[in-house]
């Protein structure tokens, strides 16, 4: 019994699975149904460049479906945007696409693609409300033919929808330098730099601060590099200072520097104008030699050491003062002397006292030697070291004040007066 049980079952199982195994399917009506949308903001500043992606969707439903053991199913169906290209257009808006068409695939009914283009806000685009087209081209499937019960002929047909995007400019401040005027700028010291600066942009920037800041590797460091503005409206102008130094190994040439403004923009919110790179004149190095030549001085006792030196560099100092490093067979308890402001090509001599050991070796010796100054913004510097040459010498006459030679040229005059004295006496 329970054998003829099995078996009946069986035969229902064959009987419920055996139609459903040749059942097909067919769809009367659908179509694609494509919109599109950007994802993240669509408010842009003048002058931004930025990726901008797009979701395209496509909702398009099939509504009726049929069917039967006859029909043949469909590969495609009728609301599948396939083989889908998208293109971005900006023609009549202040906005340029940096990137060509893209191909997305197939937009199955219910999913969606993305394509992200590259899009520049033009400098001078005004605030406002801008509407870009989005290009779909695609195919889908119109209908399909069955020629018996093993053909299906497909009926595509091509399609391009366009749709629109709503993008925004927002205001924004932008700053123009009209006026740029630079003071004591020189390689190794520290000077001023004035600009005036206008807002054309469309913003109203409150709390305005000016800034300036190093420009890569460029010798400009700026110690005293912002300024308070307040509010900045479009059209105005502001005056600004700051203090920038030069490094030592520049050159006198022209180097950049960076502005910027950070402020509030029209929603409160803290903001930043774009970098505006400004180029400075640098002159050149503040130097001395020493023109003098060289000084003959004799070993032993006190001598006076003059030396005359010269600003050969390209901005006038203040306050200069001239200092020697003594150094064996030399020493000085007076090694420093005022020369006082000397401008470029000016020159000036100082006198140290120096005292030389009496066995000193007759030779040129170089003594170092430094100026300290003040420059223009009245910064205390000192100047690379110089070398001052000294020649020792035998000293003239010496053989006349040495005493031996007065002990034998007295013994010389003794014994000649005590010869003519006995010559005489003898007569």
């Amino acid at each position: 019994m329970r054998w003829q049980h099995v078996t009946i079952l069986l035969l229902m199982i064959a009987l419920l699975v055996a139609p459903g195994a040749a059942q097909g399917a067919k769809y009367l009506y659908g179509s694609p149904e494509l919109s599109a949308a950007i994802a993240g903001t669509n408010e842009f500043a003048p002058g931004a460049e930025t990726g901008l992606t797009i979701i395209i969707s496509n909702s398009g439903l099939n509504t009726h479906k049929i069917v039967g053991s006859d029909i043949i199913t469909r590969d495609d169906l009728p609301n599948t945007a396939k083989l889908a290209t998208v293109t971005l257009k900006s023609e009549g808006t202040p906005f340029t696409i940096k990137t060509d068409p893209q191909f997305v695939s197939d937009i199955y009914g219910g999913a969606a693609a993305d394509a992200t283009f590259i899009v520049k806000v033009d400098d001078s685009a005004e605030p406002g409300t801008y509407t870009l087209s989005l290009e779909v081209a695609y195919t889908y499937l119109q209908e399909a033919e069955e020629y018996g019960s093993d053909l299906l002929r497909y009926n595509y047909q091509k399609k391009t929808e366009t749709l629109p995007l709503t993008v925004r400019v927002t205001p924004d401040l932008r700053v123009e330098v009209l006026d740029l005027q630079s003071e004591s700028l020189n390689v190794g010291t520290e000077g001023y730099v004035s600009m005036t600066l206008k807002n054309i942009g469309h913003d109203t920037a409150t709390s305005a601060i000016a800034m300036i800041v190093r420009n890569g590797a460029s010798p400009l460091i700026p110690t005293d590099g912002s300024a308070y503005v307040g509010t900045l409206g479009p059209g105005e102008t502001a005056d600004v200072k700051f203090k920038v130094s030069v490094s030592n190994n520049a050159e006198p040439q022209s180097y950049p520097l960076d502005l910027m403004i950070t402020y509030e923009d029209y929603e409160g919110r803290p903001a930043a104008s774009r970098t505006v790179t400004i180029g400075l004149p640098v002159g050149g190095k503040i130097d001395f030699d020493v023109v003098s030549s060289p000084a003959v001085l004799y070993p032993g006792g006190k001598s006076i050491l003059e030396v005359v030196y010269k600003n050969t560099g390209a901005a006038k100092v203040y306050n200069a003062q001239a200092r020697i490093s003594a150094a064996d067979p030399f020493t000085s308890s007076d090694d420093t002397a005022y020369l006082g402001d000397l401008a470029p090509g000016e020159t000036a001599t100082a006198k140290f006292e120096v005292s030389i050991d009496a066995g000193a070796t007759l030779k040129e010796y170089g003594i170092d030697s430094e100026i300290r100054y003040r420059d223009d913004l009245d910064n205390s510097k000192i100047s690379d070291t110089m070398k001052t040459r000294v020649v020792l010498e035998k000293r003239p006459g010496a053989l006349f004040t040495n005493p031996v030679f007065l002990v034998v040229v007295a013994a010389i005059i003794v014994g000649a007066g005590y010869y003519i004295f006995v010559h005489r006496k003898k007569s």
